[in-house]
């Protein structure tokens, strides 16, 4: 009994940490939606600045890796350690991909002098200043918190590979994994508003 309590405590715990990040990002959602309304013509162009095919990669990328994570959780339960560590690894990898193509999204956009506080953007006006302001802090966030789960999973795996991670005792495993399907469905959202803007 005792046992069950601690793994309801940890799923409760995980799930109000996850209901604090959703409360943040809705809140730049809203700054977004306000300033989007306010400077409509120029968020349409500044968006065309933006590359919507390594967008997508990195979209198609992070629900895969929502997939993998989530076959880890079923081999895990089903007795397959091995098949669930693969598939962690899997996660891991296409985690890492997703920060490589945003390092080198941000690395062209500011070789071009795009962002703020540059002579070129201080030219522009405002509606594009804020646009990529909120660009660079929003997806730079969610980079932040890629990283974080890519650590939470990393632990993960060496708990497993310790055995404190069992098909008997797999509540870490399934919070990193409610982590990270809310990294994704941050995308989800960032994705449309940044990329697509019509």
């Amino acid at each position: 009994m005792e046992e069950h309590r601690d793994d309801l405590a940890s799923k409760t715990g995980m799930w109000l940490f996850l209901f604090t990040e959703m409360l943040l990002f809705a809140g730049l959602f809203v700054v977004y939606s306000v300033y989007r309304f306010k400077h409509p013509e120029a968020f349409h162009l500044a968006a065309e600045e933006l590359n919507v095919f390594i967008g997508t990669v990195n979209t198609i990328i992070l629900l895969t890796s929502s997939m993998t994570i989530a076959m880890s959780i079923t081999a895990m339960q089903k007795g397959s350690t091995k098949l669930s560590l693969i598939l962690l690894t899997v996660t891991v990898v296409l985690g890492l991909a997703f920060l490589v193509n945003k390092y080198f999204e941000w690395n062209t956009k500011i070789h071009h002098h795009i962002y703020p506080g540059s002579e070129i953007m201080a030219s522009w006006g405002q509606g594009d200043i804020l646009f990529f302001g909120l660009y660079y802090f929003m997806t730079g966030l969610h980079a932040f918190h890629i990283i974080i789960g890519l650590t939470f999973i990393g632990f993960v795996m060496v708990y497993i590979r310790k055995g404190r991670i069992t098909p008997d005792r797999y509540v870490l495993l399934e919070n990193s994994g409610l982590y990270w399907h809310l990294v994704d469905m941050i995308w989800i959202f960032l994705f449309p508003l940044f990329y697509l803007v019509t």
